[in-house]
């Protein structure tokens, strides 16, 4: 596996997410091993790992890429709602609208509805940024040693959790059309859920979760992309409004 992490890692230095070398190649616990690895080495050359995501939540997410079981990868940055992209500053990027959930303890394992709940300190209105920097549907396992498209996360204010996650609507528009509605029980069908998967996920990797990580859930709709000149907003209802934008 470490001559695997040394392939992945110098191809990234050369610009190559995806090495061509490796289509249809792995299995998906080779791409994990491998995004692990590749965080650890990102982690070590002055990079910071903030959190988790989980991916392929929502049906409408998995139909849309053929794959039909929640994926994970790391997150090692954010940035505050109202952030302003460059233009051209991203590859192929996108956005999903999630809740982000703050832990207060470590979990590991399997664990259930409640004691994930238990853990979470706090909820944020958020929108994950994705790249998509080779063929994510034709090649799944690329994309998750590839960290699962994660760019980075965008925050709004933080909320205490609310009773019933399922029933939270999300409405979402892009340069003030709105574009889609979602509600909390797309993902998982309670974004709890995506904490209970995560953690049992990750045991199995030898991982657990830790206090002060956060947890990006799951999109509440479909992936839209994000061209030069979009304003993005998403309205959580009971907890708030999220926004980011690109430059001409």
């Amino acid at each position: 596996m470490t001559d695997l992490i040394e392939d992945f890692w110098q191809a990234r230095l050369r610009g190559e997410f995806f090495p061509p070398a490796y289509y249809g190649k792995l299995s998906i616990d080779q791409a994990y091993a491998i995004q692990l690895g590749l965080i650890e080495r990102r982690c070590a050359a002055g990079e910071r790992q903030i959190g988790w995501k989980v991916g392929l939540t929502a049906p409408a997410i998995q139909q849309q890429f053929g794959f039909h079981e929640p994926v994970f990868g790391c997150v090692l940055d954010s940035k505050p709602s109202g952030h302003v992209f460059a233009a051209g500053e991203l590859i192929a990027p996108g956005f999903e609208n999630e809740l982000c959930m703050r832990l207060r303890i470590d979990l590991s394992g399997t664990i259930d509805l409640e004691q994930a709940r238990a853990a979470i300190d706090v909820v944020y209105p958020s929108l994950e940024i994705i790249e998509t920097r080779g063929p994510f549907t034709e090649q799944i396992a690329l994309a998750l040693a590839d960290n699962a498209q994660q760019k980075t996360v965008i925050l709004s204010a933080p909320s205490a959790l609310p009773a019933d996650l399922a029933a939270i609507e999300a409405l979402v528009s892009i340069n003030g059309v709105s574009v889609a509605t979602g509600t909390g029980d797309a993902v998982l069908g309670n974004p709890l859920n995506s904490i209970v998967w995560l953690a049992g996920k990750l045991g199995a990797c030898g991982r657990r979760l830790k206090a002060g990580e956060i947890v990006m859930t799951g999109s509440f709709t479909r992936q839209f992309p994000i061209t030069a000149g979009d304003t993005i907003e998403t309205v959580f209802s009971g907890l708030g409004t999220v926004r980011t934008s690109m430059s001409a």
